[in-house]
């Protein structure tokens, strides 16, 4: 892979079914397949939308060369071998979701597809874990940073508590 093909994706992962576990397999399961893999703290909060358990969220940022398109394919995978199922309702219990925020500068306007994701900028468990990733990432759209955005976010309307997910990257 050529450093110029190279592109920063940042995904936001979340879980509220066995939590833990679940993240803690798409972390590895991501690790072994990407080379360059940084990840946030993870935060539990309030399931959003609907009533149900608390979530654990964080942020992953993966380098790579491949179009967005695979990279959401991967995901994917990686969201079946979790448990998930793609027809499941939306604003329901999740074993894993994945899905990207940020890749690179590309903005994408698709039925399918928007980047950057629109709720990134309404959603604390979406941002803080950003922001604790790439403070000084500036947003593609709206030009400001993610620690900027964070500073002007309503960030006491919702809680995150940091949780230890003991996640640690295994030697390849």
């Amino acid at each position: 892979m050529s450093r110029e093909a190279a592109n920063q994706a940042y995904v936001a992962a979340g879980s509220n079914v066995d939590p833990i576990v679940n993240l803690r397999r798409a972390l590895d399961l991501l690790a072994a397949r990407y080379d360059t893999l940084r990840v946030s703290p993870a935060y539990r909060n309030a399931a959003v939308g609907f009533t149900g358990d608390d979530f654990v969220n964080l942020a992953i940022e993966i380098t790579t060369a491949q179009p967005v398109r695979e990279l959401l394919r991967d995901l994917h995978a990686v969201e079946e071998a979790c448990g998930r199922a793609r027809l499941a309702p939306r604003w329901a219990p999740r074993s894993m979701d994945l899905d990207v925020l940020l890749y690179g500068d590309l903005v994408v306007h698709e039925p399918d597809l928007k980047l950057p994701r629109p709720d990134l900028v309404k959603r604390a468990y979406m941002l803080k874990p950003m922001v604790d990733l790439a403070p000084d990432l500036r947003h593609p759209t709206l030009g400001t940073t993610l620690r900027e955005l964070w500073r002007s976010f309503d960030s006491t309307a919702f809680v995150l508590t940091p949780i230890d997910l003991g996640w640690q990257r295994s030697p390849r």
